[in-house]
């Protein structure tokens, strides 16, 4: 007799009309997808108590058109004038193009474009075409008190580039993603700020034959979102790539920069390496998100590539306590630092060997009889880069003090299915989505001695709600401590419900001490609870900052970094 061939869902893979808000909404290329495998389906029904019957219905998939029914508030004699400076090709008012930038990639901006939610528009887009496109639009916004909002790449999950008041919305990545210069004896390259993480290191890896170059260089900055971010957006937020814990946050990698700013002035850094000339300024302008300038380029500190040299390694641990220990320990060991370097916890590892197909192999087996049983295991993966010999002991230190915390080897491919799926796993937000289950982030950095506090008193949040997963990691290490990742999944298909659990979530990342972001930024979303983190003297000179570069309040207003809010709009949770 045959056996009956096992019910799976129809996950989407149709084509999506070029103006539809599913085309705003989708992560990544139109025609890319990555779906549940059928371990990660069959949790899934377990944890939320559905059946095949559930997910013989889409809902909400936003194949329809956007309607044109948004009228463009701005003045006829404004959208001329900002026209005239662009040109008219690039200079855009209709609904779509509007709505294509008004949003990024947070659950919320998701979940209101697929129940056809248009709110918060720009009232014209327009595409500058060099850093005199943008001095003139500034220039005439301050003139006229228009607001004005940058748009990168789109894929902030802090409403970083909502423009909540209207008025102008700028997209940085139709021409300002050039290279500006190139200088291999101080290894830097500066960039415009619409330059996209692919493209950047396409150019780093092939400057030889573009640019020159006697070899292969790279940034070394590769966010999970880095096939559809840009560099301005990582500067302005204070980003970090997946290779952080070697290369640094883009803090550490940007060495000067060019700002417009409003009052007709220009902020422009120098590129030395270091200096002693009063506050950084670099560190000021960074993190501001677009508040006291718009940053028209960056210029970038650069590293040997060195593909060749990278070493792999993935270990099994039988407990989180002593996985923590381990990291801990590498981290302080003083014989250099891992460049991936990431330490899930028990639920997140079970999800991930389902994620990555070891659940259920040969693999799965030995670990659960040498003693790494479901539900304490914890999975530690990450590589080595740099010169040979540094990476070379680097790994095998590593290795040494998993060793020492009973970890066992759990073979490269653990590792490189990760590493194969790194930027491709927002590709099944949509597919969950279409089925009315919701997947989002929300992350925090903490010190090696809060580290459990967070950890615990965060996910005991989480859990009750009931039925819903919570994944958590530590990622971007440091001596002192790194960064808490959580990821939930849920059934919930409200705007309400969603935005009532994730104001939860945040009041117990202050509640327990962390800090409200490492490296998503601020934005409108996290920005209520920014004053009860820095504390109101910090706050206060935020403000001064803020009333010196932009008074009158043009760049990227509406609760960015809470600079405008009320006392009313703030959220205050008292630490323990």
């Amino acid at each position: 007799m045959a056996k009956q061939q096992e019910f799976q869902p129809d996950w989407f893979e149709g084509e999506v009309p070029g103006n539809s808000f599913r085309s705003i909404f989708k992560w990544g290329a139109v025609n890319e997808y990555k779906h549940p495998n059928r371990k990660l389906y069959k949790l899934m029904k377990q944890t939320f108590g559905l059946d095949d019957q559930w997910f013989e219905q889409k809902r909400n998939v936003g194949l329809d058109a956007v309607p044109e029914n948004q009228p463009c508030k701005l003045a006829a004699t404004h959208v001329a004038a900002l026209t005239a400076i662009v040109g008219k090709e690039n200079a855009h008012n209709d609904t779509y193009n509007r709505a294509r930038i008004a949003y990024g990639k947070t659950m919320l901006d998701l979940m209101r474009l697929r129940y056809g939610i248009l709110e918060n528009l720009p009232d014209l887009v327009l595409w500058p075409r060099n850093r005199d496109d943008l001095r003139a639009i500034t220039d005439y916004c301050e003139a006229h008190e228009i607001p004005l909002y940058i748009y990168g790449g789109g894929s902030s999950v802090s409403r970083g580039v909502e423009p909540v008041k209207g008025g102008v919305s700028l997209d940085m990545r139709v021409y300002l993603k050039r290279v500006l210069s190139f200088d291999e004896r101080n290894q830097t390259i500066t960039v415009e700020a619409g330059m996209s993480g692919p493209e950047l290191e396409r150019i780093l890896r092939d400057a030889p034959n573009v640019l020159q170059a006697g070899q292969s260089y790279t940034a070394g900055h590769l966010p999970q979102s880095f096939e559809y971010s840009v560099v301005g957006g990582w500067v302005v937020t204070r980003g970090a790539g997946q290779n952080s814990t070697y290369y640094g946050k883009i803090e550490d990698i940007v060495i000067a920069q060019d700002y417009v700013c409003p009052g007709g002035r220009d902020l422009v850094t120098q590129d030395f390496p270091a200096a002693a000339n009063g506050p950084d300024v670099d560190q000021i302008m960074m993190g501001a998100e677009g508040t006291f300038g718009i940053l028209y380029s960056a210029t970038l500190k650069v590293r040997k590539y060195l593909p060749e040299n990278t070493r792999r390694f993935s270990f099994i641990f039988p407990d989180w306590e002593k996985a923590k220990d381990a990291a801990r320990e590498i981290m302080q060991g003083e014989f250099g630092f891992p460049s991936v370097f990431r330490l899930s916890d028990p639920e997140e590892t079970d999800v991930a060997m389902k994620l990555y197909g070891v659940d259920g192999t040969i693999l799965d087996t030995l670990m659960s009889l040498r003693g790494f049983k479901p539900g304490q295991r914890c999975l530690m993966l990450g590589t080595a880069d740099g010169e040979a010999g540094f990476s070379r002991h680097v790994k095998k230190m590593v290795t040494k003090i998993s060793h020492k915390y009973g970890a066992m080897n759990s073979t490269g491919y653990v590792q490189k299915s990760w590493e194969h799926g790194r930027f491709r796993d927002p590709y099944m937000r949509e597919d969950l989505q279409d089925y009315g289950i919701m997947i989002d982030t929300l992350e925090c950095s903490v010190n090696w001695t809060n580290l459990e506090a967070v950890h615990t008193g965060v996910r005991e949040f989480c859990h009750s709600r009931p039925d819903t997963i919570c994944m958590t990691h530590m990622s971007h290490f440091y001596p002192q401590g790194c960064n808490l990742y959580f990821i939930f999944i849920a059934k919930m298909e409200t705007l309400e419900e969603y935005s009532a659990y994730q104001r939860g979530i945040l009041d117990n990342i202050q509640k327990y001490g962390a800090t409200m972001s490492h490296h998503h930024g601020i934005g409108k979303s996290f920005a209520p609870w920014l004053e009860g983190d820095v504390g109101p003297e910090i706050m206060n000179l935020f403000k001064s900052l803020k009333h010196h570069f932009d008074p009158k309040n043009i760049l990227n207003p509406g609760g960015t970094l809470g600079l405008d809010l009320t006392d009313e709009e703030k959220r205050f949770v008292k630490a323990r």
